[in-house]
């Protein structure tokens, strides 16, 4: 992925963790054939040996579970850090921010094991709290495990 504004690309790790940690909304675009359609979801993730997989969970069943079943290619944004730069001029105005830009296949965990990983995955970061999971809470849910391709970081601070 290329960004016009290089002077804002966030490219040390360290960094983009830290965009990660902060950020607690991630919108997931999805392909529906003839529009995107993007939902704003509360979020985990693992990152391992370089490699980045978002966390989220959802209902059993509805449009969202239907369209990633048909295309499970997604793209992804998180922001953060928001605030906003004040001036004289109404054109000198604009805005902070930190944000992350990705792309990857999203998958429904069927797995039990996997699912209550991905669900500490995500309390764990909403909260910063660990819990245990029942075989109810798991079941009543659909975890889903966003394997991301490729993403980007982008800073105006």
């Amino acid at each position: 992925m290329s960004m016009r504004r290089k002077d804002r690309a966030v490219t040390q790790e360290a960094d983009l963790l830290q965009i990660l940690q902060s950020c607690k909304v991630c919108r997931v675009a999805m392909n529906t054939g003839a529009y995107p359609y993007i939902v704003p979801m509360n979020f985990g993730f693992s990152y391992e040996s370089g490699t980045l997989t978002l966390f989220f969970h959802s209902a059993l069943e509805g449009r969202k579970i239907d369209l990633l079943r048909a295309d499970p290619r997604v793209c992804f944004e998180m922001d953060c850090a928001h605030s906003l730069i004040i001036s004289d001029k109404a054109c000198g105005y604009g805005y902070r921010f930190q944000s992350i830009i990705g792309e990857g296949d999203m998958e429904i965990v069927a797995d039990a094991e996997e699912k209550m990983r991905g669900l500490a995955c995500l309390m764990a970061h909403q909260t910063g709290r660990s819990f245990t999971f029942s075989p109810e809470d798991v079941a009543a849910v659909t975890v889903l495990r966003l394997r991301v391709r490729q993403w980007t970081g982008k800073a105006h601070v």
